[in-house]
């Protein structure tokens, strides 16, 4: 009789039954000694599993299949969201913007009337955040959280975001897309796994930059002008493959805001000079696109257990949502707005940052396993950097086949 089942997740037991004492009864008997890997049966058998391979002393009774499609809906989900959760309230968010603008200025009066060099690392890392902060708030508006009035959120959102060099629209449009597609192999726009065969089609060089710090780090400015490596176009491009014929016009209004801010600075550059620009705007701005690099890509990786990703009919919204994961950034949260509460914020972007740790704390009892408790930080989260390092040697590429499948690793890369 067979003694073992191949699931999904590797080789199970089948309980196997041997006479107990007379006076009791039969009992399930398993050998501690016997250890089968489902690597090496794999291998032999020639077996194609997307699913990460295990040995049996690995698997569990009752293991929890973070691909399994959820127990629950997502209104089951609304639902336990209270009411007021969902309100936007625009003099709260415009406060934040005051907040926020008048910390920048006031960091570049003070790093500008002290000018030196025991003063320009700390600004540095202080406004590179404030830039961050200011991104989110237009984040808020593109998704219509800031406010209930449209024209708000538009002359709000680009007024930060041209500040800092993202052209509003054309961002907004693409993120849109990816919360719409949130978990999906090739349908996801930002740091979306390669499958197999794109990873293994890209040249060396690009191989190392793009799993070796600190260059995916810095890799925004390259993608709004070329998007990720499988995918074309530009955020820039009124008729970039981003964009339907409808949104030719909101591009073109955020690209010349963004050229306009482009030639603000240089003329800052000849009123005081390209280095004073270069230490007052150039270097926090870099610190601006570690943090959003760091930040969206811890997102949606690095976590202790392999997450999966979808094609095809397993793919629902809902549990592509459930693969995000929140992060604690101890300090940081509030200056960046909650962003690290990142669960809910994806199922229903809608919400505003001031609500969504109140809604993920309603939204917990329902998720339940599918909601993974981040590690808690230190006033600064250094703790990022080993996880940020962990995933980059171990999340290379997805299986060509597949419906659900998870990140593999490429040795020779490391």
């Amino acid at each position: 009789m067979a003694s073992w089942v191949l699931s999904e997740c590797g080789l199970s037991p089948l309980p196997r039954l041997y006479p107990g004492p007379r006076t009791g009864h039969a009992r399930p008997f398993l050998n501690p000694n016997l250890r089968i890997s489902t690597t090496d049966f794999a291998k032999k058998w020639g077996l194609r599993v997307s699913a990460p391979l295990r040995s049996v002393e690995q698997v569990g009774e009752e293991e929890f299949d973070p691909g399994a499609p959820p127990p629950f809906k997502l209104s089951d989900i609304k639902t336990a969201i209270p009411k007021h959760c969902w309100v936007k309230d625009p003099w709260r968010s415009m406060s934040y913007v005051v907040r926020d603008v008048v910390v920048v200025f006031g960091l570049a009066a003070v790093a500008a009337y002290f000018n030196n060099w025991a003063v320009w690392p700390l600004y540095w890392f202080a406004q590179g955040t404030m830039f961050w902060a200011l991104f989110v708030l237009g984040h808020d508006c593109g998704h219509g959280s800031f406010s209930n009035d449209p024209k708000l959120n538009s002359v709000v959102g680009h007024l930060l975001h041209s500040s800092i060099l993202v052209p509003y629209h054309g961002w907004r449009i693409s993120h849109r897309t990816h919360h719409q597609n949130h978990g999906h192999v090739e349908n996801d726009e930002s740091w979306h796994p390669l499958s197999e065969k794109i990873y293994k089609n890209l040249d060396n060089v690009t191989k190392k930059l793009r799993f070796t710090l600190p260059f995916p780090m810095l890799a925004y400015p390259i993608y709004l002008w070329s998007r990720s490596p499988g995918k074309t176009g530009s955020h820039y491009h009124p008729d970039s493959d981003l964009f339907v014929p409808s949104e030719r016009k909101d591009v073109i209004t955020s690209t010349v805001c963004w050229t306009a801010m482009v030639a603000l600075l240089v003329g800052l550059s000849f009123v005081m000079g390209p280095l004073q620009l270069l230490k007052l705007y150039g270097i926090p701005y870099l610190g601006f696109v570690t943090w959003l690099d760091l930040v969206t890509y811890l997102h949606h990786h690095g976590h202790e257990q392999k997450l999966p990703w979808y094609r095809g009919e397993e793919w629902s919204y809902l549990r592509g949502g459930l693969t995000t994961l929140d992060r604690d950034y101890g300090w940081i949260n509030n200056i960046h707005h909650d962003i690290g509460t990142h669960v809910v914020h994806h199922l229903f972007p809608q919400i505003p940052h001031y609500h969504l740790i109140e809604a993920t704390e309603a939204a917990k009892p329902v998720l339940g396993k599918y909601y993974r408790e981040p590690q808690k930080s230190g006033p600064l989260p250094f703790y990022l950097l080993g996880v940020l390092l962990r995933s980059m040697r171990k999340d290379h590429y997805v299986s060509d086949t597949g419906d659900v499948v998870y990140y593999q690793t490429d040795s020779d890369l490391n």
